[in-house]
C-alpha cells in the first residue's frame, strides 16, 4: 500500500465546488493526474492518461464543445 499525504492548493471558488460534488472515483484520478504532472512515478494502469484524456473530451462535447469549435480556441492568439 502507497503512503500518501495531503496537500493544499488555491483554486477558483468554482474549481472547489466542483471539486467537492466529484466522486471518489473522481477525485482518485485527479490525484493520480496530479502525481503524474508532476513527474511521481504512480503504478496504475499504463492507459490511465489516455482513459482520462477519453473522459475529459465526452465531457467537454456533452457541454457543446464542437471540433470547429476547438479549432477555433486553438487558433486564438494569445494578447
Amino acid at each position: 500500500m502507497q503512503i500518501s499525504e495531503e496537500i493544499t492548493i488555491k483554486v477558483s471558488p468554482k474549481v472547489a465546488q466542483a471539486y467537492q460534488k466529484a466522486t471518489e472515483s473522481e477525485k482518485q484520478s485527479l490525484a493520480t493526474l496530479v502525481s503524474l504532472f508532476l513527474g511521481e512515478n504512480v503504478n496504475e494502469e499504463v492507459d490511465f492518461l489516455g482513459k482520462l484524456m477519453d473522459e475529459i473530451s465526452e465531457r467537454a462535447v456533452s457541454r457543446g464543445l464542437t471540433p470547429e469549435i476547438l479549432e477555433a480556441i486553438l487558433n486564438e492568439e494569445s494578447p
